[in-house]
């Protein structure tokens, strides 16, 4: 029995899986390829609900697809793999794993052992990012020139993106990027009708309860409880009971009783985790007590961090006043902007943190504006912790070619492997060519020849 491929070759049906999946993943790739690059354009996703998101950003692309062929899910999660730990470069990724599958099938049906081109794919990458490694340029400091033309890039060319995220960079610090559990991108956001704004504090995506409580406060005291700020409920048969009923009245004095503790401890900016009852709200909004319900997990954490204060049960504010003191952070300021819906904490007394405010001129560019921007922090912390190479593939295209060489010297039919890493490597800069309209072949003949006149000089003058 035969099978047959788009191309018409007829191979034995052992082979048809391996073709099914390498087509699955070549229709992934295809995908994505039309957007890399200056030159690449965007694509308009329209989810079943109607929702439309505007990007050219790969990983958003591959996650909004709507997959079941196994082949394709994995490709999918190596540039999801890439996003986490990069940030960036989820195209690339695609595009070359793509094309590495694609060229080991292509070897396989002209007869080449499939463990002798898994053998030559391992080596090949092995050797590519050995040579990889070899040429990585470090970054100086914080204020190397380059770390902006690495955030303009990422940033698809837009400058002020580039100069809000090279700002914040220079506002954190090199020690603050080198954090093991920090990542630059998280603190990006983007508003529509929002001012360009890169500032030392954090940004709660939350109103105050009602406009009756300040709108401003300076010397801030600020408690954080992950839990409800209302009495203890009582279940409904125990009210039935005279002894319910009773406990029901202890329980609601003793939560007056708790907020008076916060009112004397002259706590002035209140983060609650679930609901706040209404005799509470009216209790805090008389004693000019900013209070913000339903505020995420990771938001409170954060408010931690630059505050320094300690999250707390509702049960915790039954210790006593001293002990509570220990859970209360500081900032300087805290203050509501009407416009954008937001309030904002400046100048916490715990650990520094920088907010990248991205504005945009639509709702529907919000979301896209918020990625090239986290895209460009990434790179960015990317270069500092790593370093930097040449991009736009042409790093990728000098690994080839010595890869080509270390193929050459190869005796066995692993070299077949080998020379899947290196079309791997050759395509970025290929698709990047097309995308922008010229001829692949021409224009990497070219680049191909300036980099190896280039060595030659370097080598000869190093002589």
């Amino acid at each position: 029995m035969t099978f047959k491929d788009n191309s018409a070759q007829e191979v034995d049906e052992k082979l048809a899986a391996l073709i099914t999946n390498s087509n699955a993943i070549r229709a992934v790739a295809s995908a994505v390829e039309g957007t890399i690059g200056p030159k690449g354009l965007d694509i308009m996703l329209v989810d079943r609900f109607g929702e439309v998101t505007i990007t050219n950003d790969g990983v958003t692309i591959l996650k909004q697809m709507d997959v079941n062929h196994p082949a394709a899910k994995m490709l999918i999660n190596i540039a999801k793999a890439q996003q986490e730990e990069v940030g960036d470069g989820t195209t690339t990724a695609t595009i070359m794993a793509g094309t590495m599958v694609s060229e080991g099938v292509n070897q396989i049906l002209k007869g080449v052992p499939v463990a002798r081109v898994i053998e030559g794919v391992k080596y090949g990458v092995k050797k590519a990012r050995e040579i990889l490694s070899a040429n990585i340029i470090p970054v100086r400091d914080i204020n190397d020139p380059a770390l902006k033309n690495i955030a303009l890039i990422a940033g698809r060319e837009h400058e002020d993106i580039a100069e809000l995220v090279t700002k914040a960079a220079k506002l954190i610090g090199e020690e603050k990027l080198r954090e093991k559990n920090f990542k630059l991108k998280d603190i990006v956001m983007s508003r529509a009708g929002a001012d360009n704004e890169v500032f030392m504090g954090i940004i709660i995506d939350k109103e105050k309860m009602n406009k009756q409580m300040p709108d401003e406060i300076n010397d801030v005291k600020v408690l954080l409880i992950d839990d409800a700020l209302e009495p203890e409920e009582i279940a409904p048969e125990a009210l039935r009971t005279e002894a319910g009923f009773t406990r029901y009245l202890e329980l609601k004095q003793e939560f007056k009783e708790n907020l008076k503790k916060i009112m004397d401890l002259n706590i002035n900016l209140i983060l609650v985790d679930k609901n706040v009852s209404d005799e509470a709200e009216e209790l805090l909004t008389d004693a000019g007590i900013i209070v913000l319900e339903r505020v995420s997990r990771k938001d409170l954490e954060r408010v931690s961090e630059h505050t320094g204060a300690r999250i707390i049960k509702r049960m915790g504010l039954k210790k006593p006043a001293q002990e509570i003191q220990n859970y209360i952070g500081r900032a300087d300021k805290v203050y509501e902007d009407e416009k954008l819906e937001q309030i904002r904490i400046v100048g916490g007394k715990g650990k520094p943190m920088a907010t990248i405010l991205v504005g945009a001129a639509t709702e529907e560019i919000v979301g896209e504006r918020e990625r090239i921007a986290r895209d460009a922090a990434s790179s960015l912390q990317a270069a500092v912790l790593f370093g930097m190479v040449p991009g736009g593939g042409a790093v990728e295209m000098a690994i080839s070619r010595e890869l080509e060489k270390e193929k050459d010297k190869m005796k066995s039919m692993a070299s077949y492997g080998v020379e899947c890493v290196c079309a791997a490597l050759k395509r970025p800069l290929a698709q990047i060519v097309y995308n922008a309209g010229f001829n692949p072949l021409e224009k990497m003949e070219e680049v191909n020849f300036t980099q190896s006149e280039k060595k030659q000089l370097l080598h000869r003058n190093q002589l």
